[in-house]
């Protein structure tokens, strides 16, 4: 599986990522649901709070072809819209993502995102897998 971005929007104190999943192995995949996403720190690990689920849209299981591909969409809220000491903002090198029904995360490297350190920060939003809204 590998990972990339297609697009990038803001709006309302947020940019908007719609990320690409590809099956990069020999056989068909099937992937149903919210992949798993974090920042990820300079020193390698998760900064802050994971990503939490947007219910919009409905669930629909999709099979991957070698070589085929998928999009969700991650909303990222504004790390300069919450206090310093309600975020404590930190510098990301990317997101990790783990496609739904993975254990194995993939890196997607990102510069200029700024992330809360803090859990307590929902800082995160994640779309299911194949839902695009716009």
């Amino acid at each position: 599986m590998s990972t990339g971005v297609s697009r990038v929007g803001a709006a309302a104190g947020s940019a908007y990522y719609t990320i690409s999943l590809r099956n990069t192995g020999q056989a068909t995949c099937t992937l149903d649901g919210y992949p798993g996403v974090s920042l990820v720190g300079a020193n390698g690990v998760q900064l802050g709070r994971a990503a939490d689920r947007n219910p919009a849209g409905t669930s629909k299981t999709l099979t991957l072809a070698k070589g085929a591909g998928t999009t969700f969409i991650l909303q990222v809220a504004n790390a300069g819209d919450y206090s310093s000491g309600q975020c404590r903002p930190t510098a990301a090198r990317g997101f990790r993502i783990y496609p739904p029904g993975s254990t194995q995360a993939l890196f997607l490297a990102r510069s200029g995102v700024t992330g809360c350190a803090a859990t307590t920060v929902h800082q995160l939003t994640v779309g299911r897998v194949g839902y695009n809204p716009g």
